[in-house]
């Protein structure tokens, strides 16, 4: 579909007057592909993103993507290099140039580990935590909630570090939902943005008054550490064997019992799976416990994954 369209096929793409050189396909979504280019002026890797926009609400939705990328210039959330539009007669393809990352994806790492048998360490979990911790503290400062945390939505970068992407979800970290009409136009959009197996369950069934707020990230940080701790999602299989996961996440999540986890990560992972969003933590005070988990001495080389 959208191959067709992209001047990928003749080799080369011009994006803000700069060349790049169409190396492969890194991977496709529903609307959107995903290219490895190389820049001819400096000879780094980049991932193309490129949406495909059907009509003008898919274009708003692309450069609002776009602007969420430029208001950070955060370590752990990706930066865009360059953001245009291209037109095909009337067809309309959006590009977003990223940075690109050889490690890939945290889920790509846990699955790597998970088999050859493995797991992450405790203290790598911790590390990356921290990491991922500080990207959604950002966010959350400038008042938006990322809304679609995942490990295959986290890069490792160079040094491993965890960087946050696809903020194509993101909105508003706090939604005041007055009626029953705002309340159903706020769960189809979850069930549209949100991926089912790491979204919150107030966003399962929303009431007509009510706040949503940033803590639906806390959630899906909860997923994710449960994620690096068990080598998959604690609702990844309720939903591959086609249970229903609107029901899963309405009661307390049990925890496995591993001698490879400290009762401090039992307890940290327990406090953001809690049902009722206002008994979770906030990002800050998830940061304070984390930091003051961080082995004394660690260094980089124990840390990179």
């Amino acid at each position: 579909m959208g191959h067709a369209l992209c001047a990928c096929s003749r080799g080369t793409v011009l994006i803000d007057n700069k060349r790049y050189l169409f190396i492969q396909k890194l991977g496709e979504g529903g609307f959107s592909y995903v290219d490895l280019v190389e820049g001819l002026h400096d000879g780094h890797f980049y991932a193309l993103k490129r949406i495909l926009c059907h009509e003008q609400q898919d274009q708003e939705e692309a450069q609002r993507e776009a602007d969420m990328h430029r208001l950070f210039h955060h370590p752990n959330i990706l930066h865009l290099v360059a953001y245009c539009l291209k037109e095909w007669g009337t067809k309309h393809e959006a590009w977003l140039l990223l940075p690109f990352y050889k490690k890939g994806t945290l889920w790509s790492e846990i699955e790597r580990l998970k088999d050859k048998g493995n797991f992450l360490s405790e203290e790598q979990i911790l590390w990356l935590l921290l990491g991922i911790c500080r990207g959604l503290e950002a966010i959350h400062a400038k008042g938006y909630a990322h809304r679609d945390l995942k490990p295959t939505n986290i890069l490792l970068g160079d040094e491993g570090q965890p960087v946050l992407m696809d903020l194509g979800s993101m909105n508003q970290a706090r939604i005041h939902v007055e009626g029953s009409r705002q309340a159903l136009t706020l769960q189809d959009w979850a069930a549209q943005r949100c991926t089912i197996s790491y979204r919150a369950p107030e966003l399962f069934t929303v009431q007509s008054h009510c706040v949503i707020d940033e803590r639906t990230d806390v959630w899906s940080l909860g997923c994710v550490l449960y994620a690096m701790m068990f080598g998959e999602g604690p609702y990844d299989m309720v939903f591959q064997k086609g249970d229903s996961v609107a029901l899963a996440v309405q009661n307390q999540l049990i925890i496995p019992q591993s001698s490879r986890h400290s009762s401090a990560m039992r307890q940290l992972l327990a406090s953001m799976m809690m049902v009722d969003p206002q008994k979770r933590p906030h990002i800050p005070l998830l940061l304070s416990q984390l930091e003051a988990l961080q082995p004394p001495t660690t260094g980089q080389h124990t840390t990179q994954i």
